[in-house]
């Protein structure tokens, strides 16, 4: 079997950019959750069978504890904050596992889903379904990849390395020194995606680049300056590191059979009707005619 983990908080963000609106006969907009539960249906009639989504409930986390800069709702326009719940509630009615982040954020738990499911012999392959480079991380070697499924590109540990120069497991150094804007912090003065990758595709971890750039036997430009900026700013970078390292250990599920779609909720009619939706409901009726019932 394969396991597709997917990005909710993305997918709907991309929905809801993506698709005209879409309002409801009591005036609540929908555009983007029919978007993503369209999109849903679409995996399912693909044949995918086990598969799970994350999606941030709130959008800050513990590590808005950590840097106060984090990421936060503000800013987010009100018309797609509203649409969390009712993607939550679309994705159970479908009757797919939804792991609602409070705490942690989406993100940890798709790093954690896919450690669990990749743990599992009877599973072929893990599909990290998002864009996101945070998510490059979790991919190993060809088992656990990263799909980006609106581009329709898959990408393995090979890709990964191609892409930004270092293994899966230095992305959070490389973000660490790089920054991410998207999610709020800024990475050291002069840093680049060339000389990060560069220093960690021989060094790997932060801890273990030398405070001396005459002790670097890799050839980088500036690497005097930049070596200053590391060692002036070393805890201020393993702290960025910490923002970047998804954490492992979030509570989604336990057997990936929980993953297994075994049709809609009964509830997902009356959904549909709210969305005026019904050709989603049929959909998911003849896709549930087509499950193996068990004797």
């Amino acid at each position: 079997m394969n396991v597709f983990l997917i990005d909710g908080t993305y997918e709907l963000f991309r929905h809801f950019y993506a698709l005209p609106s879409v309002t409801t006969a009591d005036g609540r907009e929908v555009g983007a959750v029919r978007g993503v539960v369209g999109s849903l249906l679409s995996m399912l009639e693909e044949s995918v069978t086990h598969i799970g989504i994350a999606t941030d409930h709130v959008v800050e986390s513990f590590r808005n504890e950590l840097w106060p800069n984090y990421k936060t709702s503000d800013g987010v326009d009100p018309l797609l904050l509203d649409q969390f719940s009712c993607l939550e509630e679309s994705v159970e009615s479908l009757g797919i596992s939804v792991w609602k982040m409070e705490t942690y954020e989406a993100d940890d738990a798709l790093a954690s889903a896919a450690v669990i499911a990749s743990a599992d012999e009877r599973v072929e392959q893990v599909f990290v379904c998002t864009p996101d480079k945070d998510l490059a991380q979790t991919v190993r070697g060809q088992r656990v990849v990263q799909f980006d499924r609106r581009a329709g590109t898959i990408r393995n540990a090979d890709g990964v390395r191609e892409r930004f120069g270092v293994d899966p497991t230095s992305i959070p150094d490389y973000l660490a020194l790089t920054g991410d804007s998207a999610d709020g912090f800024p990475g050291l003065r002069g840093w680049g995606a060339k000389s990060a990758s560069r220093v960690l595709s021989r060094y790997k971890h932060l801890e273990l680049i030398p405070d001396d750039a005459n002790s670097w036997d890799v050839h980088v430009r500036g690497a005097k300056t930049l070596a200053q900026t590391l060692s002036a700013n070393r805890e201020l970078a393993l702290l960025f590191r910490d923002l970047a390292t998804l954490r492992q250990d979030v509570p989604v599920f336990q057997t990936v059979e929980e993953l297994h779609w075994e049709g809609p909720k009964p509830t997902f009619f009356d959904f549909c009707a709210r969305i005026n939706a019904s050709g989603y409901f049929k959909r998911a009726q003849a896709l549930a005619q087509r499950i193996p019932q068990s004797s």
